[in-house]
Order: structure tokens, then sequence, then C-alpha cells
């Protein structure tokens, strides 16, 4: 069990129509091609990241398929989803993941949520993935890891609490506050046999637990901090996969 520190953040986009839509995905992959290399054996600068954050704020949800009158369905199957006929109450719906691009350097994806759904505590570990919302809002729960032995000397005024490790990596869960679509370039992709495994966890209040070394938090900020438990694959995840039915991409 270790010791993370919370942040939380909504994020919302409303969604425009696109004008591009047949060379924005093809831009996209191209600069991440550009940008990354085989099991992240290079780490991309800033101001490549930087750079990829900014295309990636103009991609819009025609550019990767999702038609208007998909983005107020509340089944979160967008253009992706299942016949009408088909279609069963909210609460049975699936999260709908569309894999765009996979190569050994990075993929590129889409979530289609549900209102209320849920994708767990998860990591991404040695891993950095960039996160659009296409429409609609969602609530996201992060947590960075820290070293307990520095808590307490990381509690002065000008310093932070919060710690960017060279492995483990931040931990988050989603959740949709609306129907909503998230477009993501994880890089490099999940490989369990390279150590990059997608773990599941749960979340304990700071104060269930102490470490018996001395070093617990003292100065009133406890719930921003949790200790997280490794668990396994969520019985309640409840994911299918969806096609792809945006612009080709040449690769």
């Amino acid at each position: 069990m270790v010791c993370m520190y919370r942040g939380l953040v909504t994020m919302t986009k409303k969604a425009f129509p696109s004008s591009s839509s047949s060379s924005s995905v093809q831009e996209l992959y191209d600069l991440c091609k550009k940008t990354f290399t085989p099991s992240g054996t290079s780490p991309a600068s800033p101001h490549a990241i930087q750079k990829l954050c900014s295309l990636l704020d103009t991609i819009r949800p025609a550019d990767i398929g999702l038609k208007e009158e998909d983005q107020g369905d509340d089944r979160g199957h967008g253009l992706f989803g299942l016949p009408r006929f088909n279609r069963v109450g909210r609460w049975a719906q699936p999260i709908t993941y569309v894999d765009v691009h996979e190569c050994d350097s990075f993929t590129i994806c889409i979530f289609c949520f549900p209102t209320s759904s849920v994708i767990p505590l998860h990591d991404h570990p040695g891993m950095t993935v960039l996160s659009k919302v296409l429409y609609g809002s969602l609530h996201v729960k992060a947590y960075d890891w820290v070293e307990p032995e520095k808590m307490q000397r990381s509690m002065g005024p000008n310093d932070s609490p919060v710690l960017y490790p060279s492995r483990g990596g931040n931990v988050h869960c989603f959740t949709a506050i609306t129907p909503c679509a998230m477009l993501d370039i994880l890089t490099p992709p999940y490989q369990e046999a390279a150590g990059r495994k997608c773990t599941y966890y749960h979340d304990y209040p700071y104060s269930s637990f102490t470490t018996g070394k001395g070093d617990e938090l003292n100065d009133g900020n406890e719930e921003d901090y949790a200790w997280l438990a490794q668990i396994g694959t969520p019985d309640d995840l409840y994911m299918r996969s969806g096609e792809y039915q945006g612009p080709v991409i040449k690769v």
C-alpha cells in the first residue's frame, strides 16, 4: 500500500463542427510518429509535447468520426455503438473503446462514456498520456506518488508536496458527468512484457493507516493524501470495443 497526493479536476468541452476532418487526424498521427520512439527509448522534449498538445486541442468530434447527433447519446455508444433496437437501460451500458491507431511507439484511441460511467483508479507505468475531452464533462480524480520520508519536509510554504518520480506515474479515475468522449494518446503503449501493465487501485483516507515510522503528516492537510491498495480488475468495469469510422490514416 502506498501513499498518494490527490488532485481533483473537472474537464469540460463543448463540441463544434469541424471543417478539416480529412486532415486533422492524419496530422495528429504524423506528429506522433515524428515525436515518439518505440518503448520511449528517447523521451520527447517538453517543447515537442507542448506542440502535440496544441495540435490535440484543435481536434474536434467530426475529425475522428463522431457526428453531432451522437453527442447527446446518453448510452456511451456514439457513432461506434450498437443498433438502437439492441440497446438496453443506461445502467447496463458500457464505455466504448475505439482503437484509432496503435504501433510500437504510441496508441491513439477514443473513449465514449455514458453519464455516470467510471474508469476506476488505474496507472500508466513508464508512460506519457495526453487526453482531450471532445464533448461533454468528465471528472478526474488523480494521485501523484509521494515518498513518505519526504512528506514532512515538503510541507514548507514554498515547497510542493507533489513529487514526480521516474517510475510509477500518475494514478487517476474518470467519472462521466454527462455523456462525453475523450481522445487519448498513450506513449509508449501498454505492454505487459515490458512492465507496462495496467494496475487498478482502491483508495483509503490517509487517516485510516499510519506508517509506524514517525513520519506521519501532522499539518492539517491529511485530506489531500490517501493510501492506495492494488486490486484486481474491477468486476463493474464494463467496456466494449467500437469500430473507428473516422478518416483513414496513411501510415
